[in-house]
């Protein structure tokens, strides 16, 4: 959009201003409606990008207990990630790989060597609209819906970089309902839908730890 007169250009400017408190309105009611939680589990699922190979359908049930800093991930799909499982608690990653029966041990900050997801640096556990406003430039694109059923999506820019993402935002509960990853390019690398989603269905951080207690431990 081309603007030549100084009036108009402010009037935009105000406009993008206004837009980005929308944004950040959204993101602490998403927010405030988490920390209210004491447990919260969903199921992501869609195609993610992997290698620039063609998508891979990915299918996983996720649950947490925010307080203690615990996530845990149940992989459905694909088929050579099934029924593994990832528990993550804020300083290592235990992942669980079903076909060999072993837990690989992972400090967070280190390489995973296994040839499981490398989930290292996921965070599900809360939606922390600080932490993202200080790591992205956030924009309002749109809503569409009627008004207490709308659905805002959200355009999320790193600060050092020019890949994006995208967020959808169900008013109606306060929670993302599907996720976009855009390369540099502009190409989709991931899209993901939130559904079952579910607010203190009683989940504790001892079971979201556990894993077979027959598997072989490995340290990396």
């Amino acid at each position: 959009m081309l603007m030549k007169k100084p009036f108009v250009i402010a009037l935009i400017s105000l406009l993008a201003t206004a837009q980005a408190q929308d944004a950040d309105s959204i993101l602490t009611k998403v927010e405030a409606t988490q920390k209210a939680a004491r447990d919260v589990s969903f199921r992501l699922s869609g195609t993610v990008l992997v290698q620039a190979q063609q998508p891979q359908n990915i299918d996983m049930m996720v649950q947490s207990v925010p307080d203690s800093n615990v996530t845990r991930l149940v992989f459905n799909a694909p088929d050579v990630l099934a029924d593994n499982i990832v528990v993550l608690d804020g300083k290592e990653v235990r992942q669980y790989l079903y076909l060999t029966n072993q837990v690989t041990v992972t400090t967070l900050g280190k390489p995973s060597q296994n040839k499981g997801p490398d989930l290292s640096g996921l965070d599900v556990s809360q939606f922390n609209a600080s932490a993202l406003k200080n790591r992205y430039d956030l924009k309002l694109l749109g809503s569409s819906g009627a008004s207490g059923n709308r659905v805002y999506q959200l355009q999320a820019t790193p600060k050092t970089g020019s890949s994006k993402t995208l967020v959808w935002v169900s008013e109606k509960a306060w929670q993302p309902t599907r996720f976009q990853i855009l390369n540099n390019a502009g190409k989709v690398q991931a899209d993901l839908n939130v559904s079952n989603y579910k607010l203190n269905s009683g989940l504790s951080a001892a079971k979201l730890r556990s894993l077979p207690k027959d598997a072989e431990v490995v340290r990396q």
